[in-house]
């Protein structure tokens, strides 16, 4: 399941859990986006995305796999499909783009400004506005009448979830964004012998008028409009079922990094660790931040629920920590760490430390998480700005990359106060 840009596999977790009754669903981050590494030249083509999610299939061993797509994940599969067809059974695809070179030199000017972060979070205001009106006007830049949408919403939580994956892919979310709008039409011929391919798009999607312009296809292919996303998604599961693969073998883990599903009387859910596995120690990071943050070099590191990767508590975070230990000494079992070590506690009131940073209709909880990010570097606590409580800090850490990393942890620790709470409550510190 390859995912459209600039999103990452995030997007696919509710379609898979509904899809995941019929399929093993795996859903990789493409090159620079989410947790995967960029294609490292420069103006990568669609060729090497396409490529790379051919290497991904091998690696994993599931050659003949049936694929889904969504607009620059179709276009990716499509073109990986016509390179190696016989690594894919067959294709279902949300929206097929095919440019006029008018649009492509349109959206070439304008489409992919550079996403920099700035000392004083000025990027911010321009990202979370470029997320929400691209659901206002398309492209997102053209602001007439003639090009509004009938999709438009004001959703915070929808916004929020794409400006966390823009986070991460940060200024590389052009590379693949622009390997789509630079790609060709790549359709096979009538004549060619290949898997089948589904093609539907629904009604306010720009690229349904695009299916008018896809010509000739090969005779298993189908293109056609549908009136909703779930007729969209309806029509993709029955033709992929209709065509699926066989079963294969076990899918290798990574040694390196993952998820770990841990149960316990309050929590049910993946933790995601990084480090060395089967290390005898782990890290437990400090609130609102991440194992990214930490040095475990060596060692092992988790995210706590609520935190990083890992999933959330169900409901409120607990104050408890009787119920965070849990967490923390089931995945210590599972990871086969026997010592466990614990960032110390930020000082002052956690009622101050962490303010609710909820998604905000304009987006000012963004700027809010980045102010307090660079506060820290001078000030313990961050809050109490005064020269009784200035810190010695190192100038590095005021590199906008560097506070773009704790202000991606800031804007992910969803429980961060509860925690400090439940560590401090326990003498935890």
């Amino acid at each position: 399941m390859v995912h459209q840009s600039p999103r990452s596999s995030a997007e696919y977790e509710a379609l898979m859990l509904r899809w995941g009754s019929e399929f093993t669903c795996i859903a990789p981050d493409t090159p620079g986006f989410g947790q995967s590494d960029p294609i490292g030249t420069e103006s990568p083509s669609i060729i090497e995305y396409a490529d790379a999610v051919v290497e991904l299939v091998d690696a994993l061993g599931i050659a003949g796999t049936a694929a889904y797509g969504f607009h620059s994940g179709g276009i990716i599969l499509v073109t990986a499909l016509r390179r190696h067809p016989d690594r894919f059974a067959a294709l279902a695809i949300g929206g097929y783009a095919v440019w006029t070179p008018e649009e492509v030199a349109l959206f070439g000017q304008n489409y992919l400004p550079h996403f920099l972060p700035s000392p004083y979070g000025e990027h911010l205001t321009w990202a979370w506005n470029r997320i929400l009106e691209q659901t206002w006007f398309f492209p997102w830049f053209d602001t007439r009448n003639e090009t509004r949408m009938s999709v438009a919403h004001d959703d915070p939580e929808r916004v929020q979830a794409s400006i966390r994956d823009l986070l991460d892919s940060g200024n590389h979310y052009r590379d693949g964004y622009g390997a789509v709008i630079r790609a060709p039409r790549d359709i096979p011929d009538g004549a060619a012998q290949v898997p089948p391919c589904l093609i539907t798009a629904y009604d306010g999607d720009p690229l349904q008028a695009h299916i008018a312009r896809l010509g000739d296809m090969p005779a298993n292919w189908a293109a056609r409009a549908v009136r909703t996303p779930q007729d969209h998604w309806d029509e993709s599961l029955a033709f992929l079922l209709a065509n699926r693969a066989g079963t294969v073998s076990a899918i290798p883990d990574n040694a390196n990094a993952g998820f770990i599903h841990v149960k316990t009387d309050g929590f049910d859910g993946l933790i995601h660790w990084t480090g060395a596995r089967g290390a005898d120690r782990m890290i437990v990071h400090g609130p609102a931040r991440e194992s990214a943050l930490t040095d475990h070099a060596g060692a092992l590191a988790i995210d706590l629920p609520g935190h990083g990767l890992s999933d959330g508590w169900p409901g409120e975070a607990p104050t408890d920590w009787a119920a965070w230990r849990a967490v923390i000494d089931a995945a210590a079992a599972e990871l086969g760490a026997a010592d466990i070590a614990f960032e110390p506690l930020p000082i002052g009131d956690a009622d101050l430390l962490y303010p609710d940073l909820s998604p905000e209709r304009h987006g000012s909880h963004l700027n809010r998480a980045w102010n307090i990010v660079r506060a820290e570097r001078f000030f313990a606590p961050w809050y109490a700005a005064s020269a009784a409580n200035a810190i010695a800090f190192d100038p590095a850490d005021l590199e906008p990359t560097v506070l773009a990393v704790a202000h991606r942890a800031r804007i992910r620790g969803v429980a961060a106060k509860a925690c400090h709470v439940a560590r401090a409550a326990a003498g935890q510190a």
